[in-house]
This record gives C-alpha cells, structure tokens and sequence, in this order.
C-alpha cells in the first residue's frame, strides 16, 4: 500500500513513535463480535414461542454486545479517525469509508434493537424470525466492515498513528463500560485466544485488573457461558 503523509506530521518510522506497535491485535476484539453474534442468532432461531425466560436471556445478551460495538466504535470514531484524516492523505478515502461503514452498522444495529425489544416480552416466532433476519443483516454489515478495516484501515494506522493513540482506544473503552460488564467483555475476548494472543491482552491491562481477571474472571464468565449458551 503507497501512502502519502500530512505536511505537518512526522514521518512514519520517525523518533515520533509511528509504526511502533501491531494494530493486527485489534483482530482479536473483532472476532469476539463475528462468533458472538453468529450463535446469538443461532440461539435465538432455536427459541420456542412463548418462552419468555430464554427470550429475556438473549435479549440483554443482545444489549451488551450492542453497547460493546457502540462503545467500540464510538471510541474510533473520536480517537482514529481526525488524527487518521490529517495525516494519511491519499488514503483518505479509507477513513472516509470506515466512516460511512460505520453509519450502516448503527442502522442495521438499531433495527435489531427495536425488533428484540418487540420480542422479549412474548417471544413470539414471527417476531423471532424477523430478529433472527435482522441480525443476520447486520452481521453481514458488520463482517463486511471489519473485514475492510483489518484489511485497509490498520495498516495505515500502523503507519500513521503512535502507539500510545492506539492504545487510547482500549483506554476509551474501560472508561465508558460499567465496571460489571468488563469482565463479561474480556471474557467474549479471551475465548478464542491462543497464547500469544492471550499474553497481548493480559499485558494490556492495569496490574490491579489483571489479578483481578486472574481470580474473578474465569468463573464469572463461565457463569455467562452457563446462561447465555444454556451449557453445562
């Protein structure tokens, strides 16, 4: 990929601290929203009309991961793209269609929002199948978006953006999560990690979080498991 740098900003590979980290690790997060959202949907197709119980389980289900992407996006949205568009120049065009990628996941976010409130409270099976196409139109959006941003939009912020701006985004999100959802969050994150991947989050975390994750993390988010996937 040929880029062509702001005037005004550093080199990348400058003393400035460009291209100093892996933004790849942000793929880890991504897969988190791809696999939850596939059994969401999955999940709730297989609900029977009238059970409300599970409905009720599925929908706030549904509402922390809705408040997870929001606050995920929200967090690129301030933090990536104006330093992102005042420095990248030709590529411009790729912040402009993360942009507007961004735009379409809300929509199709919201139109599932409104059909799993219509169903938790009778889960009833037209309702049901009509959230479980909504759902499924959104991932579609969604996939297809962060497709293109692991494809396009991080390597230029390795280039053009310093690991401490990177990593504000994962700072943006702790701070705007209530506190009793951040351990059900890391854990939809760490499910699927391998070892590496594992040591990257594990590193990336406060000490006093981490040992906190260390002792209440793995069973709480078992617990999440048990509920929501309906496993022993």
């Amino acid at each position: 990929m040929t880029s062509s740098a702001h005037g005004q900003s550093p080199a990348p590979g400058s003393d400035s601290g460009f291209g100093r980290f892996d933004a790849q690790e942000m793929t880890i997060v991504h897969r988190a929203f791809r696999r939850e959202l596939r059994l969401l949907g999955e999940m709730i197709a297989t609900v029977a009309p009238g059970d409300v119980k599970r409905a009720a389980v599925l929908t706030e289900h549904f509402t922390d991961l809705r408040a997870g992407l929001i606050n995920h996006h929200h967090g690129e949205d301030e933090l990536l793209w104006p330093p992102l568009l005042a420095r990248v120049g030709l590529d411009r065009e790729v912040v402009l269609r993360m942009e507007t990628q961004h735009e379409r996941v809300a929509e199709t976010l919201t139109a599932v929002d409104a059909l799993a409130t219509h169903w938790a409270p009778t889960a009833d099976a037209e309702t049901r199948d009509h959230l479980v196409a909504a759902l499924e139109e959104h991932r579609t959006v969604l996939v297809e978006h962060l497709d293109d941003e692991e494809a396009h939009l991080l390597p230029l912020a390795e280039q053009f953006l310093t690991a401490k701006e990177f990593g504000a985004l994962g700072e943006h999100f702790v701070q705007n999560t209530p506190k009793t959802k951040l351990f059900k969050y890391f854990g939809m994150v760490m499910e699927e990690a391998d070892k590496r991947e594992r040591a990257i989050l594990l590193g990336n975390l406060p000490a006093p979080i981490r040992l906190m994750w260390h002792v209440l993390g793995p069973p709480l988010y078992a617990r999440t498991l048990r509920q929501v996937r309906a496993t022993t």
